[in-house]
């Protein structure tokens, strides 16, 4: 049998015994008991056999249902966290349908809480009740901290509010955060409330947390706050799948004043890993079945993870002897750039995933021109499923590039460093043989371009959604600019490299060429200008001169084009004027500013607010880069009308004009 195989069989035999391993925690109500056979039982078996599909199915991994008549209606509710994948989810909320019969046993309203999921029926109404959690179960890490009890209850706040925050302003109310301060222990922490609420109500339903925190698990290095419609917890280490949504980097001023008592909900609190036998009760052949459970998973699990561990080891080492056989046949090749990447992946990259390429070619059902998504000058980017269904997006380096593994190597070693949620995430990538691949996460919604350049799609996006585009694309520069570890100049910004989530949230892509600034360093300059015309400042394509007021010009002519709906270099669609620079600075002489904006999204903006965001462009596209402003100056003047804004000069540009005999310059 192949080693692979081999390894992939122990693995699951390994897996096997933890199959159902994880915790039921249950809290039995106490609104009456159905019988055997029953009306109520039949009516919660149809339930039972539904619900499972129907959350695992759902894009927020999330369903209610009812089934029967009164006085025989059953309700239930089941969620899924946010990180898991919807074959686990699947598989959870079953278990929780049998757990709850099993654990309160004939119990008309019953709740299982998982580490994957949740799981409440009951024959009450209980989804009109939106803003508290009927029954709060909080598990408490008996370990506690060692430093300052005010330095941890400052720390714990500004996590708990941070993540609550996020959480409750993202569309699937979930959230994982991470945070970092020195001489703080690095905390990990997850927010989730039912998909179904309002950012408010999920605001509502979290508010009381911080103050349940102090009052329960006050000095403990981890803890869980669960309910039905919102939960939280925090650990010391990671126990989330993936990177952290969300990355906090200072503390809150201060913890707030807590006034007035918890939350009147009720309270049980248990020790973690494992649940006090007083406290959850179960009959005697669970009892059984556990004790045997666990026997069988030490028996088995020990002596197969020894195995599993050889086999992994015996693996490792044959690829990598095969991957440095490869890499000595290429011609052309650095051979010691390449192995040297490859070193500082495996050995600094942390949740980043060095892929195989026949994974990849499983993924994209061999690049196949269906799964094609588009191309850049770098290669390819096809669109490809994992084994565990998360959807991902490949880029592959042609192999024609002449620059291309310096930029695949720039890319990799500089956006594996770089988190934020307006930047798109790089899972991993893979380096065999000849082929230089990339792997990010898939962006279902492509690129802006997609949008803004479409007259039949342009119209989905409204002045609303434009304006949350905006103030991400800039909420990223600025973090590349500014708060990132390093400070990093884009040199390609434009829309088809901003990319949209699920929710319409922009994420900037492709740092390829990309550049790193010391702290001191004010400029660069190269006589090898790459980048796009249209969205290039002058300076840089005139002189080979970037700095960050290159990408500050480069976001200029992007806002330009959001709001107008037009390319900067379309000539056709700006009369005598060969640039959309030269035509805006046109209407901004005249007063006209409004005829800039696209149709259909005139009508809901006020004159004053579109001067506003022209002013702005205008500034950012200058043609001295000393008169730009830095994109801390655009994010304060994006989010306080308060900012005063001074009066434009001309743009750079601005004086291409067409004439009956080919382009001249005017004015």
């Amino acid at each position: 049998m192949a080693f692979p195989a081999m390894a992939a069989i122990v693995l699951l035999l390994l897996l096997l015994p933890f199959a159902d391993a994880e915790t039921p925690w249950q809290l039995c109500g106490s609104r009456g008991n159905y019988t055997a056979g029953s009306n109520y039982q039949s009516n919660l078996n149809q339930l039972s056999a539904a619900l499972p599909r129907k959350a695992s199915s759902n894009t927020t991994l999330f369903a209610t249902g009812t089934a029967g008549t009164i006085p025989d209606m059953v309700y239930a509710l089941a969620l899924c966290r946010g990180d898991i994948n919807a074959s686990p989810c699947n598989s959870c909320v079953a278990t929780g349908f049998q757990d709850a019969q099993q654990l309160c046993a004939f119990a008309k309203d019953a709740t299982v809480y998982y580490d994957s999921c949740l799981l409440r029926f009951s024959n009450t109404n209980f989804f009109a009740t939106t803003t508290d959690n009927d029954v709060l179960l909080i598990l408490m890490n008996t370990e506690n901290f060692t430093e300052s009890a005010d330095s941890m209850r400052l720390m714990l706040f500004t996590l708990l509010n941070a993540t609550s925050q996020d959480a409750a302003s993202r569309s699937k109310r979930f959230t994982t955060a991470r945070l970092d301060i020195s001489s703080l222990p690095t905390m990990y922490c997850l927010v989730q409330c039912t998909p179904d609420l309002t950012a408010g109500e999920c605001a509502a339903c979290l508010r009381g947390f911080p103050q349940l925190t102090f009052r329960y698990l006050d000095g403990s290095q981890g803890g869980r706050l669960i309910g039905v419609r919102c939960n939280m917890r925090y650990e010391i280490y990671p126990f989330y799948q993936g990177d952290p949504m969300l990355r906090i980097i200072s503390l809150a001023p201060a913890v707030p004043a807590i006034n007035g008592t918890p939350p009147e909900t009720p309270v049980t609190v248990f020790s973690q890993p494992q649940p006090p036998p007083a406290i959850i009760r179960a009959g005697p052949a669970q009892e059984q079945r556990g004790r045997k459970n666990k026997l069988w998973s030490i028996g088995v699990a020990v002596p197969l993870l020894a195995i599993l561990l050889c086999c992994i080891t015996f693996l490792w080492v044959r690829r990598r002897k095969k991957g440095n056989v490869s890499l000595q046949d290429k011609a052309g090749m650095d051979r010691t750039e390449e192995n040297a990447l490859v070193w500082r992946i495996e050995e600094k990259s942390s949740g980043f995933t060095l892929f195989d390429l026949s994974q990849l070619q499983r993924a994209t059902e061999n690049f196949s021109e269906g799964n094609r998504l588009g191309r850049g000058g770098f290669g390819p980017v096809y669109k490809g499923q994992l084994s565990d269904g998360q959807e991902i997006a490949v880029k592959r380096l042609a192999s024609h590039s002449g620059q291309g593994f310096t930029e695949f190597r720039n890319e990799v070693e500089l956006i594996a460093k770089l988190q934020h949620t307006n930047l798109v995430r790089l899972l991993g990538c893979c380096i065999e043989g000849e082929e230089k691949i990339l792997v990010y996460e898939y962006m279902p919604n492509k690129s802006l371009d997609f949008f803004i350049f479409d007259e039949n799609q342009s119209s989905s996006l409204n002045w609303s959604k434009r304006r949350v585009i905006i103030e991400g694309i800039a909420q990223g520069l600025l973090y590349l600019h500014k708060h990132s570890r390093l400070r990093v100049i884009h040199r390609d910004l434009k829309a088809s490299n901003i990319l949209l989530d699920q929710d319409m949230n922009p994420k900037i892509s492709d740092f390829g060429l990309a550049r790193i600034f010391g702290s001191n360093d004010t400029e660069g300059n190269t006589k090898r200008v790459v980048g796009t015309y249209g969205y290039m400042s002058p300076e840089y394509a005139y002189k080979g001169i970037y700095s960050v007021k290159s990408d500050v010009f480069s976001f200029g002519v992007l806002l330009l084009e959001i709001l107008s709906g037009k390319r900067n270099s379309s000539s056709h669609q700006f009369g005598d004027f060969i640039n959309l620079l030269g035509y805006t600075w046109h209407l901004w002489e005249e007063g006209r500013w409004l005829e800039l904006v696209e149709a259909s999204i005139s009508k809901e903006m006020h004159e004053a607010q579109a001067r506003r965001y022209i002013n702005i462009a205008l500034m950012c596209v200058q043609e001295n880069a000393d008169d730009r402003p830095t994109m801390s100056d655009v994010v304060a003047a994006l989010n306080s009308e308060s900012v005063v804004l001074p009066e434009p000069k001309h743009p750079a540009y601005f004086n291409l004009s067409v004439q009956s005999n080919g382009i001249s310059y005017c004015c």
